[in-house]
């Protein structure tokens, strides 16, 4: 069974940083793409930021300059650095990864439980 546990959520104030770690369990063959989406209270669960196996990342234009997102290939794990929070940055933060069980399944995709991050003024 795989799971994503997401850990490094808070209570920050505006301008503050958080580093938000996720890291992928269970029987897993390899992974393509890892990535974090949000979504706060009334809106859609909307992109972050996402990162390929060999590092190449995108983010969403609001986090641009703000937030960077990598990964460990090694540890199963993806991480999201934010810094120059911002009370919009609320939210609840989701892990996701496309990954392979087995080296004949196909890809499926996954996601965390969520973790919280709130933006105090």
């Amino acid at each position: 069974q795989v799971q994503l546990v997401e850990s490094g959520g808070g209570l920050v104030q505006a301008g503050g940083s958080l580093r938000l770690s996720c890291a992928a369990s269970g029987s897993i063959f390899s992974i393509s793409t890892m990535g974090w989406y949000r979504q706060a209270p009334g809106k859609q669960r909307e992109l972050v930021a996402r990162i390929t196996r060999g590092g190449s990342a995108d983010y969403a234009d609001s986090v641009k300059g703000r937030f960077a997102i990598s990964r460990d290939n090694s540890k199963n794990s993806v991480y999201l650095q934010m810094n120059s929070l911002q009370l919009e940055d609320t939210a609840v933060y989701y892990c996701n990864a496309d990954l392979r069980v087995r080296s004949y399944d196909l890809q499926r995709n996954y996601w965390g439980q969520g973790t919280q991050v709130t933006v105090s003024s």
